[in-house]
């Protein structure tokens, strides 16, 4: 006759452990569309030096509309054809009494390259201190392949004759955009 088995014995229950206190929360960076001035406000005084040694300023356009766009740096890709399809739409832009400034936190002789390497006719403005950059609250953390840094976020702003604005896009995304900002401008 077989033997029985004998029932295994009854382990313990395992102890708890004391439940640990919730980390508080991280800052989240804010979603885009959250930060910086907002559609209906007076657009944030700007005056800076541009390519080809003039100076621009919000306040010297008064009266005409003004597309404010803020992008990484010169002569970088994405940067390029941004830059180059303002450009190509700028008489149906002028048409509509509409000014284009293009702002980068890169110097004055970046920009004085980068305008004469692509035959850039509008305002290319140096925003070195960054003063334009931290009004529109274009100047972010970003990260890249997991690392983190400042860098200005592709944004462009639609300011009428006001000084209103008028539209934001943040973040940017520059296939199709010129043609968003040409129609947003011939909506107002």
């Amino acid at each position: 006759m077989a033997a029985k088995k004998k029932p295994a014995p009854k382990k313990a229950a395992p102890k708890k452990a004391a439940p640990k206190a919730k980390a508080a929360p991280k800052a989240k960076a804010a979603p885009a569309a959250m930060r910086g001035p907002k559609v209906g406000a007076k657009a944030p005084a700007f005056s800076m030096p541009t390519a080809g040694g003039g100076t621009v300023s919000l306040a010297a356009l008064k009266g005409k509309n003004v597309i404010v766009y803020f992008y990484p740096k010169d002569d970088t890709p994405g940067c390029t054809k941004e830059a180059c399809g303002f450009n190509e739409a700028l008489a149906a832009f002028r048409k509509l009494d509409a000014e284009i400034v293009g702002i980068s936190r890169d110097g004055m002789k970046s920009h004085d390259r980068f305008a004469a390497k692509y035959g850039l006719k509008f305002h290319l403005a140096s925003d070195e201190d960054g003063k334009a950059s931290a009004a529109y609250d274009t100047w972010i953390e970003k990260s890249m392949y997991g690392r983190k840094y400042m860098g200005l976020e592709r944004s462009t702003y639609l300011v009428d004759g006001t000084g209103t604005i008028r539209a934001v896009w943040r973040p940017v995304s520059v296939t199709g955009h010129v043609e968003e900002v040409l129609a947003a401008l011939k909506a107002l």
